[in-house]
């Protein structure tokens, strides 16, 4: 199989030099170039439409990343955008006081979210969860928490440690998906201490496969959670208005006490969402002091309310699920007549494709190689990161990027024979 031609990315390397004497990494986090493929991926982004993207030096790319996830129809979605302009233009934004649009949202919520009575609204999913912890932790009276997940980059939670002191999340322990017995291990160590069990329903560890819960997992730890006196809390940053309506909570039959949404809620403008128990959420009136000069700024409560009325009235999250379902019953086809130890995991609206890991790490070189080939042949999908489907994918969009699968493996085959 060919060695498809590398990209042009003279322009993206030239303000990836300039932007690190500017910023700190030249870009923040996840988004530095050891997080893709280096060399191979752009690093800075022109535009975007629809399902595509292009970078600054003009290739184009079938986007599968999402913006990590925010965008659930699709780029520069003109309906979306024509609320917020008319917002701007007519209303305004940011006040001093709150505009009615954070009520309207919160009926919403209530309306399709099994857990939510009350609702709060934030910018990031960072502030979501810290904010939901603060909550669980005044409401209960106790300081320990139980994660299970990626629940931002805030001190009690954040992977890299660098600048946070021990004492802010020596409180905070994590536990293992899929593991009831664990679970209960570590309430029992902590009785009558934990505040709240905090877990992402569907299991996406980094740069590891996508992990549907157990029969009866999700059911055992709310048991488990209410046993121990413990508020169970579930992250729908990602699984939230894209799972479904209602979020993974919904989808799998089992309602926590709180939940946090995010991302594609607004396509692709700032929110987070705090929602839960009316007891609890009360905790915000007085006792727990949540504020942000922008967290009642409505740009993107206009959004999240259209957004949420174009997935109502288009049933755009099952044309999603039947795309993604297509999608991975021909992937999974591929890694069976391409022996090449590719893998695919998920649920039809987030996918990941991996490899299985072997002793002498050549796992690793076929990721890089496979990755390499795909943005070579303009499908953007992450090496570390699992991808989405969202409502702008057409089919032909997934048939092309079916083929650059097929014609990477094959690339494969060639380069490290079969497994």
């Amino acid at each position: 199989m060919e060695n498809i031609k590398k990209l042009k990315l003279d322009n993206t390397e030239k303000l990836f030099a300039e932007a690190k004497s500017l910023i700190p990494g030249g870009v923040l986090g996840i988004r530095r170039p050891y997080n893709f493929v280096k060399g191979e991926f752009p690093i800075f982004f022109e535009e975007g439409k629809g399902s595509h993207v292009i970078d600054v030096d003009g290739n184009e790319y079938i986007d599968y990343l999402c913006a990590y996830g925010p965008i659930i129809i699709g780029n520069r979605e003109e309906e979306i955008d024509n609320a917020v302009i008319r917002q701007i233009q007519d209303k305004g934004f940011c006040f001093s006081l709150t505009q009615k649009y954070q009520n309207e949202l919160a009926k919403k919520m209530n309306e399709h979210i099994p857990c939510a009575q009350m609702s709060l609204f934030v910018t990031t999913g960072s502030d979501a969860t810290t904010c939901a912890i603060r909550l669980a932790r005044s409401y209960t009276g106790k300081i320990k928490i139980l994660r299970c997940g990626y629940h931002g980059w805030h001190d009690w939670c954040v992977e890299v440690k660098g600048g946070v002191p021990e004492k802010l999340y020596e409180d905070v322990q994590g536990f293992p998906y899929n593991d009831l017995s664990a679970l209960e291990t570590m309430l029992k160590e902590n009785k009558n201490e934990t505040a709240a069990v905090i877990i992402t329903p569907l299991g996406h560890p980094l740069a590891d496969d996508i992990t549907e819960p157990e029969k009866g997992y999700l059911e055992g730890v709310k048991e488990l959670a209410g046993k121990y006196g413990a508020l169970l809390i579930f992250d729908e940053i990602r699984t939230g208005f894209r799972v479904s309506m209602g979020g993974a909570q919904k989808y799998y039959g089992v309602t926590p006490d709180m939940a946090v949404f995010g991302k594609a809620m607004a396509n692709g403008y700032p929110i987070g969402a705090v929602t839960g128990k009316a007891e609890i959420m009360k905790e915000g009136e007085k006792n727990v002091f949540i504020s942000s000069t922008f967290f009642p700024n409505s740009l993107s409560y206009v959004a999240a309310l259209k957004t949420i009325e174009i997935l109502e009235r288009d049933n755009i999250l099952s044309k999603i699920w039947e795309k993604g379902e297509w999608f991975i019953q021909q992937v999974n086809s591929l890694c069976k007549k391409y022996k090449t130890g590719a893998k695919i995991s998920g649920i039809p609206p987030m996918m990941f494709i991996t490899f299985h890991k072997d002793r002498e790490g050549i796992y690793k070189n076929k990721r890089t190689d496979f990755y390499t080939q795909l943005i070579r042949r303009g499908i953007f999908l992450q090496p570390f990161h699992h991808g989405y489907i969202c409502a702008r994918h057409s089919q032909e969009d997934l048939l092309k990027t079916v083929r650059a699968i097929e014609d990477s493996f094959k690339y494969l085959i060639d380069k490290y024979g079969e497994v």
